[in-house]
């Protein structure tokens, strides 16, 4: 079953692909079929520049257990960088 669940947003930042670093412009987050991973489902995460070409994209796919675990790092570390006073 397709649950159609995406969501995407502007982000800045750099991403890591075949051709090297490139600028990433948008990030999209969702939860449906995986394509590569042993999941029937997973969160889904690319990373993407495509005013620069299909081949600057990085993605994620991640089972629920792995997704929750990344998010909570995710906001600790968010939280402790705003801590710090650091920009």
């Amino acid at each position: 079953m397709c649950t159609m669940i995406a969501t995407s947003s502007p982000v800045r930042g750099v991403g890591m692909g075949a051709e090297g670093w490139f600028p990433l412009t948008q990030a999209t987050v969702g939860y449906d079929h995986a394509t590569h991973s042993e999941d029937e489902h997973a969160v889904l995460i690319d990373f993407t520049n495509y005013d620069i070409g299909l081949h600057a994209r990085v993605a994620v796919e991640l089972d629920l257990e792995s997704a929750r675990a990344f998010l909570a790092q995710l906001q600790s570390v968010i939280e402790q960088a705003e801590a710090s006073g650091a920009r």
